[in-house]
């Protein structure tokens, strides 16, 4: 590795605070997860910095089951736009359990504001929706990979959850961090979110 690349990574890691050292820990332990609907674990705070335990009962979970079940996706695109409006409806399931109801979209100037949640908050409680919907048997075209980070070198990391074509193998970020709890996830392009697309209308930062 390059001298000056290794005394970079050196710098970040001694500017880190313990704390997220710690908070970061706990993001990849709920990542590892198995969740089901009946117990799974929430993030917020900032990187998973508090971490509550949830349950959605059988008719709450059914929501979802018939967010798909009435649509019916014939293709890949049909189904990506039902994940994005399935992720809007599990974070107006859980907001009222958890506090966070009220997220708003971003993280900067939301310090005033109880319950919110930042990009890695989102990412890991997106991962974990989607992977109950898989296991659930409620995707048939598109499979969750591991979780994305984009802005490393400019100091300014972004993270989204990870979904791929099983047909054609394209990747997607599924983001809901650009707007206020319970609005639909924005399902883009991987490469084009990471050459730092953001919506127009967002207020996040």
């Amino acid at each position: 590795m390059n001298c000056l690349i290794r005394l970079w990574l050196c710098s970040l890691l001694l500017a880190t605070p313990l704390s997220a050292l710690a908070d970061a820990t706990r993001m990849s332990l709920v990542l590892k997860q198995t969740p089901v609907p009946a117990r799974f674990s929430f993030c917020w705070g900032g990187t998973c910095a508090g971490v509550l335990e949830v349950s959605l009962s059988e008719e709450e979970w059914d929501e979802v089951r018939k967010l798909f079940g009435l649509a019916e996706p014939q293709d890949a695109a049909a189904e990506r736009e039902l994940i994005s409006q399935a992720i809007a409806l599990m974070e107006r399931l859980v907001g009222p359990k958890t506090g966070t109801e009220a997220d708003r979209a971003g993280t900067y100037g939301n310090a005033d504001f109880p319950g919110q949640l930042d990009c890695n908050d989102e990412t890991a409680n997106t991962s974990s929706y989607l992977r109950m919907m898989i296991a659930d048997g409620l995707l048939r075209f598109h499979r969750v990979l591991d979780t994305t980070t984009r802005g490393w070198l400019a100091l300014d990391p972004h993270s989204a959850a990870v979904i791929e074509d099983t047909a054609s193998g394209a990747r997607y970020a599924v983001d809901a961090w650009f707007y206020d709890n319970g609005a639909p996830a924005q399902v883009i392009p991987l490469a084009v979110w990471h050459a730092g697309w953001k919506p127009d209308d967002s207020t996040a930062r």
